[in-house]
């Protein structure tokens, strides 16, 4: 079974943690109270309707066991993937930290409590990574304490004004406040400083470092040997370029991203990456099948409806496609809503060095289709579109979503100077990236149709697939990037008259659709080539957002999961 928490770990000097804990992140230190058995009928009513509240929010996401065949391996891949799964795991003690240096002693708190609770506590607890509900615009379901913007990045008292200004007065402190590898504490009087990953996190870098070696010790493959290595050495420097590009030239049945890539988490600015582990195993002939749509990846960028001087010729266009199997994870790979697929990686100068690898998780798609997407199309679409739905664009949409991370702006440039889309969107560009490669994924899936590689004849399956998708997005919250970036494609093509309301269920209009995909591709590239954060943020504002309709739809969808919990086993 799964071990979303590695128990022996957080069980750890717990009090010792939380004392520094409480010097660390002011704001974050009054742990949540435990809650106690009822003594009146009153207090017993409440404690039936919030038992009833916290079951509701466990229903929303659907355990389902993954026994993917890994009957092919070797006893020595097996061997690997076993390692690989504990370094999973303590990708995992760092992301519980990374949301908040309490968890471990707050988690502690609630298994310490009698209350009748206690165990649903703990479930929802594990399966968020704290106290806080993802799906619900990360508000406590124990306690009354909020997660801070910034999550554990930063002090939690520290504004965006405090952090900018330090830089300001501090400009040689710029390049270690905005990397991606370093914590914001403050010091001993009161002022600011970075610490890097490999300083603050090393109790669980270290053993994670050594068992990557052991690892590569095991392994024959020279190029998984490498990356592991690689890797290791990664995570006591904190310079993880090299290892990135020897990720890309991984080749054999083991497929595994290990390490600090995404800045969901970071929704103060955007600049911090979350550990996290995907050990996957890979299917030749279906990667093979899709190779061939990473050799489009140079047409679909000159097909891209902006003028010239907002595509990017510059990333590499190797792109490698793994069709996986996911066997074990880790870290933000793990809580809530999970990953379908995942382009990585996100370091602009490998990216325009060899492009980036596109990973799906086949196993984790299948499962959210069969449980989620196809039965909610009855509930989205009126009759004759709900019929059209087809796992096999649920799968296009995911790839080519993934394909689009690859095209559009990159590095800009912004009042003669050289950046990055991200470094000028901060915090909103999560949001914009995600919306920008769903609906780029849908465009591109309609020029692969308008060139002969995808069937025409099914246009109509693809965009009622594509639109139901955006559903299943937007329940995730629309505070959450995927979720934000698919209502802002919904507000988009109703403004542009895409569909219409027949008793409480939407109507496409193909042909306007396919227009509106095309126009919002347009303007989403804009924005981002631009890199102007006040219209990113006036995009956004006018765009994501829900209207009475969408909101009813989602609403009647109660009685489906949101999304799925999977459980791997700990050791092939």
């Amino acid at each position: 079974m799964k071990n979303i928490v590695t128990r022996s770990a957080l069980a750890v000097s717990v009090l010792a943690l939380a004392a520094a804990c409480a010097q660390e992140n002011a704001g974050e230190a009054s742990a949540p109270q435990a809650t106690s058995a009822p003594e009146t009928e009153e207090e017993n009513a409440a404690m039936t309707a919030n038992s009833d509240h916290l079951n509701a929010k466990r229903a929303q996401f659907a355990v389902v066991e993954m026994n993917p065949d890994t009957s092919f391996l070797t006893d020595e891949e097996r061997a690997v993937i076993n390692k690989l799964n504990q370094v999973g795991d303590l990708m995992s003690e760092i992301y519980l930290r990374q949301r908040s240096e309490m968890n471990p002693a707050w988690r502690a708190e609630i298994a310490a409590s009698d209350g009748p609770d206690r165990d649903l506590l703990l479930d929802l607890f594990d399966l968020h990574f704290g106290p806080w509900d993802a799906l619900d615009h990360n508000k406590p379901f124990y306690g009354e304490t909020q997660m801070p913007a910034g999550a554990a990045f930063y002090p939690a008292d520290m504004t965006k004004e405090e952090f900018e200004g330090w830089i300001e007065a501090h400009p040689e402190d710029e390049e270690a406040f905005t990397s991606g590898y370093t914590v914001i504490r403050r010091d001993g009087a009161g002022g600011l400083v970075a610490i890097p990953y490999s300083e603050h996190y090393r109790e669980w870098l270290e053993p994670a470092a050594q068992l990557l070696r052991e690892a590569a010790a095991v392994t024959t493959n020279d190029s998984l040997k490498r990356f592991l290595t690689l890797r290791a050495d990664a995570f006591g420097s904190d310079d993880y370029f090299e290892s990135e590009m020897a990720w890309m030239d991984l080749d054999g049945p083991i497929e595994a991203a290990i390490g600090p890539y995404e800045v969901y988490t970071d929704g103060l600015f955007g600049y911090k990456t979350a550990f996290e582990a995907f050990i996957t195993v890979k299917n030749p002939e279906e990667s093979a099948a899709l190779a061939k749509y990473k050799d489009f990846l140079r047409d679909m960028e000159a097909n891209l409806p902006v003028d010239e001087h907002y595509k990017n010729f510059q990333r590499g266009f190797a792109s490698p496609i793994a069709v996986t199997y996911q066997v074990h994870g880790g870290g933000d790979n793990v809580p809530a809503v999970q990953t379908v697929a995942f382009n990585l990686p996100n370091d602009e100068r490998v990216r325009e060095a060899k492009g980036a690898k596109k990973v799906l998780l086949n196993n984790v798609l299948g499962a959210k289709f069969e449980r989620i997407l196809a039965p909610m199309a009855e509930s989205v679409l009126v009759a004759d579109q709900a019929a059209l739905l087809m796992k096999e664009y649920m799968s296009g949409e995911t790839l080519f979503h993934e394909l689009s991370h690859s095209l559009g702006p990159g590095t800009i440039m912004v009042d003669g100077e050289e950046t990055t889309v991200n470094e000028q969107l901060q915090e909103l560009y999560s949001a914009i990236e995600e919306g920008k490669a769903d609906v780029m994924g849908a465009y591109n899936i309609l020029y692969m149709m308008e060139r002969g590689e995808l069937p025409a004849a099914e246009k109509e399956n693809f965009l009622a697939t594509y639109f139901t998708g955006l559903f299943r997005a937007m329940r995730f919250g629309i505070n959450e990037a995927h979720g934000q970036g698919a209502s802002f494609q919904y507000t988009y093509f109703k403004d542009a008259g895409a569909f219409a309301v027949e008793d409480g269920k939407f109507m496409l209009d193909f042909a306007v659709l396919e227009q509106a995909i095309s126009d919002l591709t347009r303007d989403v590239v804009i924005v981002q080539g631009d890199g102007d954060y006040d219209k990113a943020k006036a995009f956004l504002e006018t765009y994501a957002k829900l209207d009475a309709d969408a909101e009813a739809v989602i609403a009647s969808l109660e009685y489906l999961p949101v999304d799925i919990q999977p459980v791997y086993a700990d050791k092939l």
